[in-house]
C-alpha cells in the first residue's frame, strides 16, 4: 500500500510548478507593457479625472458614444494646449538662456551686495575664519544658474519637438488606453482583485487609497498648479517680465512642492525688479505671490481635495523631489503612488498582521 502522502506531493509540487509558471508569465507581462507604463499610469489618472463626465454622458448615450465624448474632451482640454505651450516654451526657453549670458541684473546685485553695509560686515566676520567671500561670486553664480536652466530647458523642449511623431503615438496609445477603461474599468478592477492572494478587503483598500493619491495629484495639486502657473504668467506679462509663458510652466511644477511652492520663483522675481529700481512693482509682485499662495494652498485646495490624503508635509515634499529625481517631471506622480502603497501596506500589516507575526 503506498504512503498516505503521496497523492499529497505531486498537488504539491504541481502548485509550485503552476507557481512558478504563473510568475514567469507576468515578468514576461511586464516586459511587454513596460514601454508604455508611463502612459497607462497617466490614462489611469485621466480616467479617473474624467469618469465623471462618462457618467454624466451615460445618462443618454451608450458606453461607446460616452467614452468617444470624453476621450475627445481630453484630447481638447489636454492635447491641444499643451501643443502650444511646448512651442512657445521652446523659443521663450533659448531667450533665457541668452538673458542669462547678457543680463545686467547680476551685475546690479553685485552693485547692490557692494554697497549693503550688513554684506560688508559679513565679509569682515567671513575674513576672520578665514573665509574670502567677493559680491563677484554672485554674479557668476546667478548668470550660470540662468543660462544652464534655459539650455536644458531649451534641449528638453528641442527634443520633444524632434519626437514629434513618437509624442503623438504615446498620445494615440494614451487616449486608446482611456477609451477602453472608461468602459471597462469596473470589471478590471474585479479582474485584478480575483487574481490577487490578498484578501478582498485589502486589495480593494490599496485600490481606494491609490484612486485617493490619483485624485489630489489631479485635482488638488495638479489643477491647483495649473492655476497658480496661468496667474503667474499672467501676472509676468502685465509686469513687463521676460519669458512669462516659461515662467508661469516652471511655477505650475513648482506647485506642488509643499512649503516653498511658487515662491521659487517670485521671490527671486521681486527682489529683481527691486534692484532694476521697479520698488512698486517688486512690492506689488511679493504681496501678490502671499495672497495667491496661502489662497490656494488654504482655502481652494482643502476645498477640492478635502481630507482624502493624510500624509505628512515632509513626506509630500521629499516624496516629490525624491520622485523626480528617479523617474523625470512625472516623478511628481509616481513618488507620492509609492510612498501611499507603503503607507497603506504598513497600515494593513499593523491592523491585520502585526499580532500574528508577535506570537510566532
Amino acid at each position: 500500500m503506498p504512503p498516505a502522502t503521496s497523492d499529497e506531493e505531486p498537488n504539491s509540487m504541481r502548485i509550485w510548478y503552476f507557481l512558478f509558471i504563473f510568475l514567469i508569465s507576468i515578468l514576461f507581462l511586464g516586459h511587454i507593457l513596460w514601454p508604455f507604463w508611463s502612459i497607462m499610469v497617466l490614462s489611469f489618472l485621466l480616467t479617473n479625472l474624467f469618469r465623471p463626465v462618462y457618467k454624466f454622458l451615460r445618462k443618454s448615450l451608450p458606453q461607446t458614444g460616452a467614452s468617444i465624448l470624453t476621450c475627445l474632451l481630453i484630447v481638447f482640454i489636454v492635447f491641444i494646449p499643451l501643443l502650444f505651450f511646448v512651442g512657445a516654451l521652446s523659443s521663450e526657453a533659448l531667450g533665457l538662456y541668452q538673458w542669462g549670458r547678457t543680463t545686467q541684473v547680476g551685475m546690479k546685485l553685485q552693485i547692490f551686495v557692494q554697497d549693503s553695509p550688513l554684506i560688508l560686515q559679513f565679509q569682515d566676520y567671513l575674513k576672520g575664519f578665514g573665509f574670502i567671500f567677493e559680491p563677484a561670486q554672485i554674479t557668476a553664480m546667478f548668470s550660470y544658474l540662468a543660462k544652464m536652466a534655459g539650455l536644458f530647458i531649451s534641449n528638453q523642449v528641442t527634443a520633444w519637438a524632434a519626437n514629434i511623431l513618437q509624442f503623438l503615438f504615446l498620445f494615440f496609445m494614451m487616449i486608446l488606453i482611456i477609451f477602453f477603461l472608461l468602459i471597462d474599468q469596473d470589471r478590471l478592477i474585479d479582474f485584478v482583485i480575483a487574481v490577487s492572494p490578498l484578501p478582498d478587503d485589502e486589495d480593494r483598500l490599496l485600490l481606494e487609497k491609490f484612486e485617493e493619491i490619483a485624485n489630489a495629484i489631479l485635482k488638488g495639486n495638479g489643477i491647483c498648479g495649473l492655476i497658480q502657473g496661468i496667474l503667474g504668467g499672467v501676472i509676468f506679462t502685465i509686469l513687463g517680465l521676460s519669458s512669462p509663458i516659461l515662467w508661469g510652466g516652471i511655477m505650475a511644477i513648482l506647485a506642488f512642492l509643499p512649503i516653498f511652492g511658487i515662491g521659487l520663483v517670485m521671490i527671486p522675481a521681486a527682489l529683481i525688479l527691486m534692484l532694476n529700481g521697479n520698488l512698486g512693482q517688486g512690492i506689488f509682485l511679493f504681496i501678490f505671490y502671499l495672497t495667491l499662495s496661502f489662497s490656494i494652498e488654504y482655502l481652494v485646495k482643502p476645498k477640492m481635495v478635502g481630507n482624502e490624503v493624510q500624509m505628512h508635509t515632509l513626506l509630500v515634499f521629499l516624496s516629490i523631489l525624491g520622485g523626480l529625481s528617479v523617474y523625470g517631471v512625472l516623478g511628481i506622480i509616481y513618488g507620492p503612488l509609492i510612498v501611499t502603497g507603503f503607507l497603506t501596506l504598513t497600515e494593513i500589516y499593523f491592523a491585520k498582521y502585526d499580532a500574528r507575526v508577535q506570537k510566532m
